[in-house]
């Protein structure tokens, strides 16, 4: 391949970089916002709001009114309110294996599916840098391919070529950093939210052990 067609070819696919950057950057946006909006769905916003909702809850089981506690956790989406349902429908379950069947239901339904969106997060921060330094190389092969190529190069089309290398740099690096930023914030978050529901959680078992021995009463 002549070098001129080298540098046609590297100016296509320089051209092609500018797309995949902005696909991956919609796409990391749109997994972020998912992801916050997620936690806002299923953490209760502070532990008060929380214990306040356990507080309704508690009342209900130590009454026997299951139906009553079931209708109350149907009105939350938060996973703590989920947690309890699963709780008060699986009341024969012995302490142990109640706390197994729970803790493995949080990290099938919440904790996994919010990992998997985070992931996609930590990919698009991993291959938006990579997309921008392959521009940087397409650019740097279409510039020296007209210079090898051309008897005489126009300055332009020189700069054309430079600031292809150094655009999809910057725009990778524009992807990365932010959604850097914003993954962080979501772990914090995260990690809040478990905090919550590790607390919940330990509030949820302790009613329904003292609702067991009330019943054996």
């Amino acid at each position: 391949m002549e070098l001129s067609q080298i540098s046609a070819v590297s100016q296509f696919a320089g051209d092609l970089c500018y797309l995949f950057l902005a696909v991956s950057a919609l796409w990391g946006a749109y997994s972020a916002v998912v992801v916050w909006r997620r936690i806002a769905q299923l953490s209760f916003r502070t532990e008060q709001e929380q214990s306040a909702f356990l507080e309704k809850w508690e009342g209900y089981v130590l009454n026997d009114d299951y139906p009553a506690a079931a209708q109350l956790c149907g009105t939350e989406p938060h996973v703590v309110a989920q947690l309890a349902r699963t709780a008060g429908d699986q009341r024969g379950l012995e302490p142990a294996k109640l706390r197994h069947l729970l803790s493995d239901r949080y990290q099938r339904d919440v904790a996994n599916d919010l990992e998997f969106r985070i992931s996609w997060i930590n990919t698009v921060i991993k291959t938006a840098p990579m997309l921008g330094l392959f521009g940087t190389v397409l650019g740097m092969m279409s510039a020296f391919g007209k210079l090898g190529g051309e008897s005489k190069v126009e300055a332009t089309g020189l700069a054309e070529d430079i600031s292809l290398a150094l655009i999809t740099t910057a725009l990778g690096l524009a992807i990365a950093i932010p959604l850097s930023l914003v993954t962080a914030t979501l772990n914090i978050r995260i990690r809040k939210m478990e905090d919550l529901v590790n607390v919940g959680l330990g509030r949820v078992l302790d009613v329904m052990s003292a609702a067991r021995l009330s019943n054996r009463r």
